[in-house]
This record gives structure tokens, C-alpha cells and sequence, in this order.
């Protein structure tokens, strides 16, 4: 009787086990975000941003229906995709369809991530964004139009790619030249490069992926273990801001992201789409 009793607790740890890693990795977690500034144009007060992050190729439904009933029911003003679409275990096959989706709902924007370089999926994704009407935001900037006011978005390539960091200040110096004073968002892939290297570009807020929310998540913690395995990463989710002196406070978004690191399934960490709502504040 006992081992009939010691049986039935380890069928139901591991029951609950196989549901925590299906769940972590195969539901949609749809997270909605606030940022206020008091730079952003009162045009541009209430607009949303959709983020997606790291989808490693991962598919949610056929041609990626799920994911794309849950960007088009947050109603975005434009969606942003910072790096790892793919890598060389996913290749492209899925991205065609998911592409044309993103843009037939809104605006979409793309920088690229380390493994679209290391996987050499670059020229052929390069063909597929523009057959698509995504943008890719190669060290590049534009101006984003919404109830007559301006604001720009930025993209640094990835550091896999060929850029490098004076590549990307000039282009932050540029766009400063050319808007002067206007209220302007950097997408850039990693995360770990953010207090290093991104904030001091001076962008009122940067957009990155990378760090896969920790991969592993406890409650408590900023994420368990980091894409390059490091114990307890942080950076890994939701809004920071930068405290070293000559940044000046600059905040990044960090999505947990969509997909999988190549070996490393996620744990209480389910996938994200990430809505950030935009607030003008006196």
C-alpha cells in the first residue's frame, strides 16, 4: 500500500512537471506595459508598441496563427522585432507567413539578433523582410508619424553582423543632428550591452530581447540562468534603468521573448508578447 502511495505522488510530480514545461513553453503570455515620459509628443500619448523578441524559428499554431491573433488583438501602432527570429536549428520555412502577418497588421521593424548572422541567414531573411514590407533597421533610423507629432525610431545591428559601436554613435549622432530634441526609441538585440554600451546613445528609451527572461525563472529572482549559462542574469525583464553617471538614467525594456535557447527549454517563464503603452506626462 505504501509504494502504491509513493507511485501516485511521483505520477502526479511528474504530471505537474510536464504541464510547468508545456506551460512554459508552449502558451502565449500577452503582458501589457506602461512608459511615461514627459519628451514624448502628446500625439503620440496612448500609442502602442508590440515587442517581439527571440522566436528562434518557434512556431505557435499553424504559420504562427496564435501569435499572430495575439499581436493583432493589442491593436498596435507598430510592432518592433529585436533579433533571433531564426537560428540554425529553425532555418526560414516559417518565416514568410509570419512576416506578412506582422506587417498586415501594423508597421513592423526589425534588428537583427546574434544568431541570424551566426547561422548565415542574413541575405536570404534580408529578401524575405523586404518581400514582406518589414523594415530592417540596419545601424538606420525613421520617422514615426501619430496625431501630427514626430517621434524616431533607431536600430543597431547586431555586433555579430559587421557594425560596430562607432557605426551605431554615429547613427545616434546623425539623428541627432537631423531632429534635434525629439523623442526617439532604440532597438538593439542584446541586453547585456545596455549599461556597457546602448545608453549612452542618449535614446529616451531602448527596446531589446536577448537574455530569454533568465531562460529559468524562480519567484524573486531576475531570471536563473542566462543564455550563456551564467547563474542568476539580470536585465531579463521589464523596464530597468541605467545608474552610471555619464548615461544619465537611461531606461531599456527587456522582453522575455518567444522561443527557446537551442538546448535549454524554459521553465516558469512562458513565451511573451510584449504591448507597451506609450504616456506623455507634464
Amino acid at each position: 500500500m505504501k509504494r502504491k502511495k509513493i507511485r501516485r505522488v511521483l505520477l502526479a510530480l511528474l504530471l505537474l512537471a510536464a504541464l510547468a514545461f508545456w506551460h512554459s513553453n508552449c502558451t502565449l503570455s500577452v503582458e501589457h506595459y506602461d512608459f511615461s515620459s514627459p519628451t514624448l509628443p502628446q500625439g503620440w500619448d496612448g500609442g502602442k508598441i508590440v515587442h517581439l523578441s527571440d522566436l528562434h524559428g518557434k512556431e505557435f499554431g499553424k504559420d504562427n496563427a496564435r501569435l499572430l491573433r495575439a499581436v493583432e488583438s493589442a491593436a498596435p501602432d507598430l510592432i518592433v522585432i529585436t533579433g533571433d527570429i531564426a537560428d540554425a536549428q529553425s532555418g526560414l520555412e516559417f518565416a514568410p507567413a509570419l512576416l506578412q502577418g506582422l506587417a498586415a497588421i501594423a508597421p513592423t521593424y526589425y534588428v537583427s539578433g546574434n544568431h541570424e548572422w551566426a547561422a548565415g541567414l542574413i541575405t536570404q531573411l534580408r529578401t524575405l523582410l523586404e518581400d514582406a514590407g518589414v523594415v530592417w533597421l540596419y545601424n538606420e533610423y525613421v520617422p514615426l508619424q501619430r496625431g501630427g507629432d514626430t517621434i524616431v525610431l533607431a536600430g543597431a545591428d547586431d555586433p555579430n553582423g559587421t557594425t560596430t559601436q562607432s557605426d551605431t554613435e554615429a547613427m545616434a549622432a546623425q539623428l541627432r543632428a537631423e531632429y534635434g530634441e525629439v523623442f526617439w526609441m532604440l532597438l538593439a538585440h542584446r541586453n547585456n550591452l545596455f549599461s556597457q554600451y546602448y545608453c549612452r546613445l542618449g535614446a529616451d528609451l531602448t527596446l531589446s530581447g536577448h537574455g530569454h527572461g533568465g531562460i529559468w525563472r524562480l519567484p524573486f529572482t531576475d531570471g536563473l540562468i542566462s543564455p550563456l549559462r551564467e547563474w542568476f542574469p539580470s536585465w531579463t525583464d521589464g523596464f530597468y534603468t541605467c545608474d552610471a553617471g555619464d548615461c544619465g538614467g537611461s531606461p531599456v525594456f527587456v522582453s522575455r521573448g518567444l522561443g527557446n535557447s537551442p538546448r535549454v527549454p524554459r521553465l516558469f517563464n512562458p513565451p511573451e508578447v510584449a504591448v507597451l503603452t506609450l504616456h506623455s506626462t507634464p
